[in-house]
């Protein structure tokens, strides 16, 4: 058997991270793992309803933004409450596409990594 078990993102600044990802969406750590020498740090975050992880990837040393390419790639979570997180988002100022026609919207992370808010289905 296979499982998911955990998706990452390399990042810039740490703490302005980890303020997004539990501000946006209620992320908090649940593990982490420090270089020994000081170079890296990863902090695992989760939802606190699956096991399912991102891992923040910080590398002390990392001073240019990542290349993303095109962003071809997300992340995506559901809500069951669409509308609420819709509002906490525009005022956050985060959103950077929205398709009302699919009934999703997009989230920008503060390295550029969108992440797809989509509706609980009923």
């Amino acid at each position: 058997m296979v499982k998911f078990n955990h998706f990452n993102f390399n990042i810039l600044d740490l703490d302005k991270s980890l303020d997004f990802y539990d501000k946006a969406l209620g992320l908090k750590p649940v593990r982490e793992h420090n270089a020994a020498d000081g170079s890296f740090k990863l902090v695992y975050l989760g939802d606190g309803f699956s096991d399912f992880t991102l891992e923040l990837t910080w590398l002390k040393d990392r001073t240019e933004p990542y290349n993303l390419g095109e962003c071809e790639f997300h992340l995506a979570f559901h809500t069951d409450d669409y509308e609420a997180i819709h509002k906490k988002h525009q005022e956050m100022g985060c959103i950077c596409f929205e398709n009302p026609a699919m009934g999703i919207y997009f989230i920008s992370d503060p390295d550029g990594y969108w992440i797809e808010i989509v509706p609980e289905k009923k």
